[in-house]
């Protein structure tokens, strides 16, 4: 196979991904939009981590509620629990990574938030701790995940959200997980500034 017909099933493969994942998603992120648009309206807050990539998706769609996606409109509740370098690694250094998120939950959430905890395996040891502490403060869960969703699918409460991938590769995963925000986003303003068509 020469390069360009590499490049070529990439993106085949990436387009198979997605259309599976379309079939079995669109329910569980449309009940992630009024989950978190319930959560926005009543003066609550959207918290996202995950880490590697998905730390990059936890801030990319922190900032696109602050921000704005497509529409103007004024600034949604939301941050990203990886960006600040001197919270995280302290907890780190003085307690355990596992904790640099559960302890940001633990300060910041509020029954009635969001915390969208993403991990592309569902295994990730310091957002399944995030989610344990999400559950214990009344603070709904999104869990963005693929792989059959680890260990998380099955930390998961009755009024959590599960948006699981049906892939195994992870590059895949990643790029159903970032159309998976962009929904979320569209999902969000659509609610709250009606429907632009």
């Amino acid at each position: 196979m020469n390069m360009e017909e590499r490049i070529r099933s990439q993106f085949a493969a990436s387009i198979e991904a997605k259309q599976a994942a379309a079939a079995t998603m669109a329910a569980p992120i449309a009940a992630a939009v009024q989950a978190m648009v319930a959560c926005l309206r009543t003066g609550g807050k959207i918290m996202a981590c995950g880490n590697g990539g998905s730390a990059a998706d936890s801030q990319h769609f922190a900032a696109e509620l602050v921000n704005r996606f497509e529409r103007e409109r004024a600034p949604l509740a939301a941050i990203a629990l990886t960006t600040d370098t001197s919270t995280l690694t302290s907890i780190g250094n003085d307690y355990r990574y596992e904790d640099v998120f559960a302890k940001q939950v633990q300060a910041l959430g509020r029954r009635g938030d969001v915390l969208l905890a993403i991990s592309t395996s569902g295994n990730s040891p310091n957002v399944v701790e995030a989610i344990a502490v999400a559950q214990a403060q009344g603070v709904r869960v999104v869990a963005l995940t693929g792989k059959g969703g680890g260990k998380m699918a099955g930390l998961l409460a009755a009024a959590d959200i599960h948006l699981c991938v049906p892939a195994s590769r992870t590059a895949r995963i990643q790029e159903v997980h970032l159309l998976t925000l962009h929904c979320l986003c569209d999902g969000i303003d659509t609610l709250m500034l009606g429907d632009p068509s």
